[in-house]
């Protein structure tokens, strides 16, 4: 039973960041869907709010059959832990990366501030986002990024959003498996401990020299580990099926067995 994986991507990106995971997992015969959430990529100028992300990414499980494994980086990572806790029967396991960090601090200390200065540039920051994705990418990673459009404007109302969520809560609620992936370099590994607490079924996996862009800083690497999970889950949800099956036999073997 090959299980879909859905990629949930980062803040000011778009599906096409995962260009490089899409073409190793499917060229493994594997599924994936990527979509955009709302105020980015296809959806540029719609407003954000954790809710209607949620509602997208559950749309994009339901695309492929209602039950997924969940992968998010992130941003994308912030809003697939918000879905499992909300909807935890839809997602069959759980990759979060370049997440564990409180966002209550994590994003006031790190992008708020950031945000707000970059609004006031003539384009929003949108030359000085391209221009550092072009000096710190590599190997196409730049243009997988970039194709997709930078929402330099969504930023400062996906801060606002983000940092009201409980993150660890919405962990604890979810109780298949989790894997929490962070670049050994990345500053959003400070509370990665807590959120590896709160996991029940939970694996921490730091990547050397990857920093915060974790998948386009080691694509191949990254889309192993996500191919690695989706076996996991794969093999547990076939495994629960035939449990389930054998359940059913013999309630009905009983029935007969008592003349019903």
């Amino acid at each position: 039973m090959d299980v879909p994986i859905v990629l949930v991507h980062g803040l000011r990106l778009s599906s096409s960041m995962w260009r490089p995971q899409v073409e190793l997992l499917r060229a493994q015969g594997r599924t994936v869907v990527t979509p955009d959430l709302p105020g980015h990529g296809s959806r540029r100028g719609e407003e954000f709010s954790l809710g209607r992300a949620v509602d997208s990414v559950l749309a994009a499980i339901d695309q492929v059959g209602g039950r997924a494994l969940l992968t998010g980086l992130s941003l994308g990572g912030f809003v697939s832990i918000a879905v499992a806790g909300a909807a935890p029967g839809r997602v069959a396991g759980l990759v979060a990366a370049s997440c564990t960090a409180k966002p209550a601090q994590s994003l006031a200390q790190v992008y708020r501030i950031p945000a707000v200065l970059m609004d006031r540039l003539p384009d929003r920051g949108a030359a000085v986002n391209e221009r550092f994705h072009r000096l710190t990418l590599r190997d196409g990673a730049a243009e997988a990024v970039l194709d997709g459009g930078l929402a330099v404007e969504a930023a400062t109302s996906v801060i606002d959003e983000i940092s009201n969520m409980d993150a660890i809560a919405s962990l604890s609620a979810y109780e298949g498996p989790v894997w929490l992936i962070n670049g050994a370099r990345d500053h959003f590994r400070i509370h990665e401990k807590h959120f590896f607490d709160a996991c029940a079924d939970g694996r921490l996996v730091n990547v050397p020299r990857a920093g915060h862009m974790v998948s386009l800083d080691q694509p191949v690497n990254f889309a192993r580990i996500v191919g690695d999970a989706a076996d996991v889950v794969s093999v547990r949800e076939g495994r629960a099926a035939l449990e389930a099956q054998a359940e059913a036999e013999a309630g009905g073997a009983s029935l007969e067995a008592d003349g019903v």
